[in-house]
């Protein structure tokens, strides 16, 4: 990945989206010939020159400055996921070695405490969306990443290229755009990463609508949220997720999909939960 490319497409995306109006800039009367904001109006709103902010979007600005990057964030409305990748983007990370990815592994520690989520579906997500772990309730509900090879255990490529996650996943548009968001987030933190360069293209010619939502340039870092599931043996099943960041890992999320308790979704889970337990405990 360029990154002098990515900031680029970035700040030029991110300025597009902001309305004049709503950062407060009265209407000047010049006709706009793109979308958003101009160069100039974020130069002033982020208090820097004109000729500043436009080599910055052009890439030929080196090192900008965390306040330099704060102020852009600030005039382009930037979420935290979008402050945090601008950040990555503009290379003010501590810089990381350049080494063959390892295969991440889950401690086993933290296996035993997806195991003993029984009653709600949970799994650990790595880079790139790999699935490194899942609870016998999370196989049943999205798919079964255990029965798979070790390279097909992805979620976004689970997602975006088999047919059976559009029937399953209710709102799949929105599900999968979040998920090439996510997948654009880990590759400012990992610009380095073939293995992702190497989904991103098995991505782009696969799902006919990835190329599109790719370089729209959104970024996502899960937190929480709400996921709907047609279950073919148990109906609707509508979740509310929480993804818990671990503290030594990073690029290791935990996920746990909760039903409201005394809902028809707890209900259906209870039944799909009775239905998937092993002969031993339905005895």
């Amino acid at each position: 990945m360029d990154r002098r490319t990515e900031i680029s497409d970035f700040l030029r995306t991110r300025r597009a989206r902001v309305r004049p109006q709503d950062a407060g800039l009265p209407d000047d009367g010049r006709a706009r010939r793109v979308p958003g904001l101009r160069r100039d109006e974020v130069a002033r709103l982020a208090n820097m020159s004109v000729e500043y902010y436009t080599r910055l979007e052009q890439g030929r600005a080196a090192n900008p400055s965390p306040e330099v990057l704060e102020a852009l964030a600030g005039a382009l409305r930037l979420d935290r996921s979008e402050r945090d990748h601008l950040v990555d983007l503009a290379g003010r990370r501590a810089p990381r070695k350049r080494m063959p990815p390892a295969a991440q592994r889950v401690r086993k520690e933290l296996l035993w405490t997806l195991q003993s989520l029984e009653s709600v579906p949970a799994f650990v997500i790595g880079r790139r969306t790999d699935v490194l772990a899942s609870n016998r309730l999370a196989r049943a509900v999205i798919a079964d990443f255990d029965a798979r090879p070790a390279k097909q255990r992805n979620l976004a490529r689970y997602y975006l290229l088999e047919p059976e996650a559009r029937e399953r996943i209710v709102g799949w548009e929105e599900a999968a755009r979040d998920t090439v968001a996510v997948l654009r987030y880990d590759a400012g933190k990992h610009p380095e990463d073939r293995l992702l360069a190497d989904l991103v293209g098995e991505l782009t010619l696969g799902c006919p609508e990835f190329s599109a939502w790719w370089n729209d340039h959104e970024v996502l870092q899960r937190s929480h949220g709400v996921k709907t599931y047609a279950h073919p043996v148990v109906g609707r099943l509508e979740f509310h997720y929480e993804a818990f960041g671990l503290p030594d890992d990073p690029d290791q999320t935990l996920c746990v999909y909760n039903v409201e308790p005394g809902s028809a979704s707890a209900e259906a889970l209870r039944l799909l939960d009775s239905w998937t337990a092993p002969a031993a405990q339905r005895n």
